[in-house]
C-alpha cells in the first residue's frame, strides 16, 4: 500500500468503521476528509463500513457516501478516481447497538481486517461502548479512534484510558485532534529547529511571552448539545491550544517518529502549569446579543439548547508558566472564544526589548512578533528597520510568508495517519490526561463562581475591562 507515514512501521489498516454513520460529524466532516484523501491516491485498497442505531438504513448510507464520493470525484487523480467508485459501491451498512455485550466485536470479526474503528459518537456512548468489549474480543490489530474530549477531567480521563488499555495496545489508540493536522505541525517543527536564526531564540532569555489566540466570529451555530456542556476552556484550549504550546515550546526530538515526538511533547506538558490562582490568572466572558459576520446573534443565554444555569462561557483566557530551565518565567497566555469581531487565529511570540538602543533613533522600536497563523498557515516576523526618508528614524515592517498548505482537508490528514497505522500525530494518553491535570483547578473554581463571568456583545472583541486591563498575569 501506499498510505505515506512518518516512517512508523505501523498495521495499515484494511477496513474504516464508522460508529454514528447518521450523524453529523461523519456527513459534514469524516466523509469529505476521507473522499478526498482517497481521491489523492493516497489511500489505495481501504475498505469503509458504517454503523447505527435503527431508522438509519443501508439505501441512506449509500446515498450519503455516494454523494460525498461524487463531489470529490471532480477534482481526484487518475488512480484516486477508480477508487472512489469501488468504495461507494461496496460500502455497507450494519444497525447497532454499540453498548449491548458482544454486537461490536461481532461486527468487527465479520470484516476485513485490520480494522479501524472511528467512535463518531457522543463520549459517554463511546465509553460505554468500550466498557462492554472484553479482553480478547477484537483482533489485536484493531484501531480504536477516539474522539475529544477524552474524558471531562483528569480522573474520568483516566478512567478511559486503563478502559482502552485493556482492549488494545497503546500504540493502535488514536485520540484524534483534527486541530493537528500534519501540514500544522511540520510546519512549527521544521519553523523552530531547521533555522539556526529561531532554534536558540525560543528561551526565556529571549522571549518575553507567547500567545495563542483562536478567536471566532462564528456564534453557537446550533450546538449547544454538546458545547453548552464543554465551553471554550474545554472545547479548545484543554485540547487544541496547549497541543500548540507543547509543539512551540518542546525540545528538539532526536527523529520526527511517534516515540520521540511525542515523548517531548508530553514532557514539556507534564512541567506546564497555571501561573497564579484561578482568581488572578483566568477569564471567562459569556456573549450577548449583537451582530456577527453581518447576522444578527441572540443572547448566548437565550440561544435554542442552552440552560443557562450552567453559566457556560463562550471565551476564556489562560495564562500558564512552564517550570523548566528553558521557559521558566515566561507567561504563555491561551485564549479561545465565540462570536467576536474578528477572526484570530495564530501565535504570536514576542521577543525581548533590546539590551541598549543606542541614543539617537527614534521612531517605532516596536517588540520583534513573531506570528505563526492557523488556517492558512502562514508566517509573519515584526522587525524594526531603518525606513525610507530620515534615517535615523526605526519603522516597523513586516516580513510574510506563507507555509506548507496541505491538499487533505483536517480530518483527511487525521485519516491518513490512522489508516497507515502511524499514532504519531494523535493524542497519547499520559499527555491527555496531563492536560485535563492543567485545567481541573479552573473548572473548579469556575464551578464555584470564585472567578466572575464577564460579558461582552457578539461581533465586539471581548469584555471592555479586557481590552483595558490587557492579559492576566501572575
Amino acid at each position: 500500500m501506499n498510505l505515506e507515514t512518518s516512517g512508523h512501521a505501523g498495521n495499515h489498516v484494511r477496513t474504516l468503521l464508522i460508529l454514528g454513520a447518521s450523524g453529523d460529524l461523519t456527513g459534514r466532516l469524516l466523509l469529505p476528509g476521507l473522499a478526498r484523501l482517497i481521491g489523492s491516491g493516497r489511500a489505495p485498497g481501504i475498505k469503509l463500513a458504517g454503523a447505527g442505531g435503527p431508522g438509519y438504513s443501508q439505501e441512506q448510507w449509500q446515498l450519503r457516501v455516494n454523494t460525498i464520493c461524487a463531489e470529490a470525484k471532480k477534482n481526484a487523480t487518475t488512480s484516486g478516481a477508480p477508487e472512489l467508485g469501488q468504495i461507494a459501491d461496496d460500502t455497507h451498512f450494519a444497525e447497532l447497538d454499540v453498548t449491548k455485550p458482544g454486537e461490536l466485536a461481532d461486527l468487527v470479526s465479520r470484516l476485513d481486517g485490520p480494522v479501524a474503528i472511528y467512535f463518531a459518537l457522543p463520549p459517554a456512548v463511546s465509553q460505554k461502548a468500550c466498557e462492554v468489549l472484553e479482553p480478547g474480543e477484537l483482533p489485536e490489530t484493531t484501531l480504536l479512534v477516539m474522539e475529544k474530549p477524552f474524558g471531562s477531567d483528569q480522573r474520568s480521563a483516566q478512567e478511559l484510558n486503563r478502559t482502552l488499555i485493556r482492549l488494545v495496545p497503546e500504540e493502535n489508540i488514536h485520540r484524534v485532534d483534527h486541530f493537528l493536522g500534519k501540514g500544522t505541525v511540520f510546519n512549527i517543527l521544521g519553523l523552530r529547529f531547521a533555522n539556526r536564526l529561531l532554534e536558540p531564540l525560543f528561551t526565556a532569555e529571549h522571549v518575553e511571552k507567547i500567545e495563542i489566540f483562536y478567536d471566532e466570529e462564528l456564534a453557537l451555530e446550533e450546538r449547544a448539545g454538546y458545547y453548552d456542556k464543554a465551553g471554550a476552556l474545554r472545547d479548545m484550549i484543554q485540547s487544541h491550544l496547549l497541543q500548540i504550546l507543547g509543539l512551540l515550546t518542546m525540545n528538539a526530538p532526536a527523529t520526527l517518529g511517534e516515540r520521540d515526538v511525542r515523548d517531548h511533547l508530553g514532557s514539556v506538558l507534564r512541567a506546564t502549569a497555571l501561573a497564579g490562582t484561578p482568581e488572578n490568572s483566568t477569564r471567562r466572558a459569556r456573549y450577548t446579543a449583537g451582530t456577527s459576520m453581518g447576522r444578527a446573534v441572540p443572547d448566548y443565554a437565550t440561544e435554542k439548547g442552552v440552560d443557562a444555569t450552567l453559566q457556560t462561557e463562550t471565551l476564556a483566557e489562560v495564562t500558564l508558566n512552564i517550570n523548566n530551565s528553558r521557559w521558566a518565567g515566561v507567561p504563555f497566555i491561551l485564549r479561545a472564544g465565540k462570536a467576536l469581531g474578528k477572526a484570530r487565529k495564530e501565535a504570536i511570540i514576542t521577543f525581548r526589548p533590546v539590551s541598549h538602543l543606542p541614543t539617537g533613533f527614534k521612531g517605532s522600536d516596536a517588540p520583534t512578533t513573531l506570528r505563526i497563523g492557523f488556517g492558512p498557515d502562514t508566517l509573519e516576523l515584526d522587525l524594526d528597520v531603518n525606513g525610507p526618508g530620515d534615517l535615523y528614524t526605526l519603522d516597523a515592517v513586516t516580513m510574510v510568508a506563507e507555509l506548507n498548505s496541505p491538499d487533505l482537508l483536517p480530518y483527511g490528514e487525521v485519516l491518513l495517519g490512522v489508516l497507515s497505522g502511524d499514532p504519531t500525530l494523535s493524542v497519547r494518553g499520559d499527555t491527555a490526561e496531563e492536560c485535563w491535570r492543567i485545567v481541573d483547578p479552573i473548572l473548579a473554581a469556575w464551578a464555584k463562581n470564585d472567578v466572575p463571568l464577564d460579558e461582552y456583545s457578539a461581533g465586539s472583541n471581548g469584555p471592555t475591562a479586557w481590552e483595558t486591563n490587557g492579559a492576566k498575569k501572575k
